[in-house]
């Protein structure tokens, strides 16, 4: 498991759907060691703390692996060059660390950071204004390849080629593909939903959601 790049960016103004915004999803490849600390990385800034950044997404993470079938999917991003590492708004693309394999309260060693995995990603229409695409968002929510969030245990610098070392994990845990199906799927899994209200580092609004499924569904254990 491997860190392949470190990637950020500051706000710039975009517009697209007849508004003007500010949004920090465009992001660059940077080279040397790069300090994570609790909120972000040095260097890196979002538009909107409301639902961008903060503890629990201190750092987003995107396996490369998902890049080939984006260029399929995506030929004239790809063909002008806008397929790089960092297109996705990531500040880590990573290698061998798949949303079926990685699970909610992961602990890795990076450098000389400690991560946290913590949620699943949910695009916004900030995505679609990047790619000037109406439909990249229900194709990202589609294709399962969401990436996940990390927060920072502890803070330290990163730089690409660092490995991941994985040194803990929750008793009772999903995978990041399982929490992503369980906030996308029209008929998610009972005894999934019911587990995640388990998972302690699924932060409490995301238990609630579930939760509240479980109750609108008639399945909710008292």
């Amino acid at each position: 498991m491997k860190l392949v790049s470190v990637n950020v960016g500051l706000p710039r103004l975009v517009s697209w759907g007849g508004a003007t915004f500010k949004t920090g999803i465009f992001k660059n490849a940077v080279e040397g060691r790069v300090m994570l600390r609790t909120t972000n990385l040095d260097g890196d800034r979002q538009a909107d703390l409301t639902v961008h950044g903060g503890p629990e997404k201190a750092a987003y993470a995107y396996p490369s692996e998902h890049y080939p079938a984006w260029k399929a999917e995506l030929p004239h991003l790809a063909q002008a060059s806008s397929l790089t590492w960092g297109a996705f708004g990531e500040n880590f693309t990573t290698e061998e660390m798949l949303e079926t394999t990685v699970s909610i309260g992961d602990h890795y060693r990076v450098g000389a950071a400690l991560v946290v995995v913590t949620t699943p990603r949910l695009p916004c229409f900030k995505l679609a204004a990047k790619f000037k695409s109406e439909d990249i968002i229900k194709k990202f929510v589609r294709s399962g390849r969401c990436g996940f969030y990390f927060s920072v245990a502890e803070e330290g610098e990163v730089g690409a080629a660092d490995e991941f070392e994985l040194v803990g994990r929750e008793k009772i845990t999903l995978t990041v593909d399982q929490v992503n199906r369980l906030y996308t799927e029209n008929s998610p899994d009972r005894d999934t939903l019911e587990r995640s209200l388990h998972v302690k580092t699924l932060p409490e609004s995301w238990r609630d959601h579930f939760r509240s499924r479980l109750a609108d569904s008639g399945h909710l254990r008292h």
